[in-house]
């Protein structure tokens, strides 16, 4: 039997030149789709023929609903080893095999970073003008050495974060439901109460994983917290952050402004009032797309469809 197998969301066009599909080729016939399905139903109508799917992250839903209409479907990829996306247990109820891949790094770190330095020195605005034939410069930036961050969330990645920012000059503070002083104190950051933090903090930074514990975490109370001249950077996912509360203290000027990766419907509308705000950095999901994850998400789901199809699935999510 030769099975179809689909890669999804492949925006760039580089998923069959990121790995060595060839092994499967005597075996699979591969179709990929570079452009996201614009519902549900176009999902389901257009995979309801493929056996095997090569979802990229959570760009492409597979919910109850999803993984019911689709008889075919025996193997499902995420890259990584978590997605939030995918209904696992109604997967195992219908008998597909759900598998992972490895990560490399922590590329969101470098973009979390990336995004406070262009939110206080306006390098994307500057670099756009010289580019558009203005002359010189018109922007005073804002030096981050001596300010403080605040960091919600201080796992593996909100650690790292805390890590670099500590290494250019801030004071960092964190502060998270779970998190203790003795944990911040081993990490040698600051603890601080949630209103505090958002008190006091120059920039947050948010590094917690969506659940329905953090979902809504940081709401318009806290967002009205913060200083006229601090700054919201969120690379974790949008529904943590109350998203109509957070649009209206940037639309009124209550805060100075917000480095934003993630959005509460990707891609992000043209029609998106986010799209028109001077204050906001908006950048299109970029935390994890790297050359190197990607190598080693196509990689591992060439290794993932060639170990189920002999039988012996391997990082088996389900």
């Amino acid at each position: 039997m030769r099975y179809r197998c689909a890669i999804l969301d492949d925006y760039q066009n580089v998923a069959l030149t990121m790995a060595d599909w060839s092994a499967l080729k005597e075996r699979v016939d591969i179709t990929v789709f570079d452009k996201p399905f614009a519902s549900q139903q176009d999902a389901i109508a257009a995979l309801k023929d493929f056996h095997i799917v090569c979802a990229m992250r959570e760009r492409t839903p597979f919910g109850r609903d999803v993984i019911g209409a689709l008889s075919d479907l025996k193997l499902l990829l995420t890259s990584g080893m978590r997605n939030n996306s995918f209904d696992l247990a109604a997967a195992q109820e219908r008998g597909v095999t759900v598998c992972g891949t490895g990560t490399v790094g922590n590329p969101t770190v470098g973009l979390t970073i990336g995004l406070m330095l262009d939110l206080t020195r306006k390098i994307g605005f500057e670099a756009a003008r010289m580019k558009a034939g203005e002359t010189w410069q018109v922007t005073v930036g804002e030096d981050i050495e001596g300010k403080t961050l605040g960091v919600v969330g201080l796992g593996n990645l909100g650690l790292k974060v805390a890590n670099v920012a500590r290494a250019l000059g801030m004071n960092v503070i964190a502060w998270s439901q779970n998190l203790t002083p003795e944990k911040c104190a081993a990490a040698g950051v600051g603890y601080a109460t949630k209103q505090d933090l958002f008190t006091t903090a120059d920039i947050i930074t948010v590094h917690v994983v969506l659940s329905e514990r953090s979902r809504g975490l940081i709401g318009r109370e806290d967002l009205l917290r913060m200083k006229p001249t601090s700054y919201l950077v969120n690379t974790a996912r949008a529904p943590i952050v109350d998203q109509a509360a957070l649009l209206e203290v940037l639309q009124q000027g209550k805060i100075a402004g917000a480095g934003l990766d993630v959005f509460a419907h990707e891609p992000l509308p043209l029609d998106n009032p986010l799209r028109k705000l001077d204050n906001v950095v908006l950048t299109p999901h970029l935390g994890y797309v790297t050359q190197e994850n990607y190598r080693r998400y196509y990689a591992d789901m060439v290794e993932d469809i060639a170990a189920w199809l002999d039988g012996k699935p391997v990082r088996v999510m389900n």
